[in-house]
């Protein structure tokens, strides 16, 4: 009585969709069996079910890929998005929304308005990432923020951090073209580095470029052990490093250094509660 039947419109393709397509799995997530692929996705409201009463048909919406199955104590406390039994699209065994015709929670489909676009509210999914991510970090009116890696997840992080006020925002990669890109989009400062940079040598860099500061908050969005350290090295004592990006089960890391400086180091996973803000960002645009 509370799902809609949604014909899709718009279904991103994200890395995990490739990572399970070319290896089967993704860390504890492992294929036994065939799945459909997509979840960040938008479309329109074919049929609602009997207990549904703010969508109609007819209604275009963006879709939260994460439903929880159970009132658990991390739904009780509003981060259901760690619940061990959530359903999430294109997580095995749960079937993604790369299909014509999709049943999905009603109270996980938010209403797009007309100055967004499909394409938009499907790309709300990356962008929740990036807002859960400051969220996480505590970016706000003042911070001075480093974003490892200029992929499409750094590059939604540089524009939730402007969103919300920080004041330098520096960024880097291996990719020149990428910190052109960055740079169009608003970044203070870009470092470009090679595979011989090492973790302190871009941390200095960080310091160099900020006139001798160091940022308050640091989003990893690479997963590679050598962000990780650097982001360690660059943050100032009793600031932040937030771990956006998937990497290898285990990673070595300057741990003396994060408990000397005081150092939070804060995981981030999918998000929670951050589409209506979206949809309100992409409206306001």
């Amino acid at each position: 009585p509370n799902e809609v039947l949604l014909k899709m419109h718009s279904v991103g393709i994200c890395g995990s969709d490739v990572h399970y397509w070319q290896n089967g799995r993704i860390g504890d997530f492992i294929l036994r069996k065939p799945i459909v692929l997509g979840h960040e996705a938008s479309g329109t409201v074919f049929k609602v079910g009997s207990g549904v009463q703010h969508l109609k048909p007819g209604d275009r919406v963006a879709i939260e890929p994460g439903v929880p199955r159970e009132d658990d104590e991390h739904c009780r406390t509003g981060r259901y998005n760690l619940s061990p039994s959530i359903f999430f699209s294109a997580t095995p065994p749960d079937d993604g929304q790369l299909c014509q015709y999709n049943l999905h929670n009603a109270n996980f489909c938010y209403k797009l308005p007309e100055s967004v676009s499909f394409e938009e509210g499907a790309l709300i999914e990356p962008l929740s990432v990036a807002i859960h991510s400051c969220r996480r970090g505590g970016v706000t009116i003042g911070s001075n923020v480093f974003i490892l890696g200029a992929g499409t997840i750094g590059l939604v992080n540089l524009l939730v951090c402007k969103a919300m006020g920080a004041a330098q925002i520096l960024i880097c990669d291996l990719s020149l073209n990428r910190l052109k890109k960055a740079k169009q989009m608003g970044a203070n400062f870009t470092i470009a580095v090679d595979k011989n940079t090492s973790a302190k040598e871009l941390s200095q860099k960080v310091k160099e470029a900020l006139g001798g500061t160091m940022p308050d908050i640091s989003i990893e969005c690479t997963g590679a052990e050598l962000c990780m350290q650097a982001g360690i090295h660059a943050t100032k004592s009793g600031g932040v490093i937030v771990l956006v990006g998937m990497g290898k089960p285990f990673a070595n890391v300057p741990m003396l250094e994060v408990g000397i400086r005081e150092i939070d180091i804060r995981g981030v996973f999918r998000y929670c509660n951050t589409w209506p803000v979206a949809i309100d960002m992409l409206a306001s645009k």
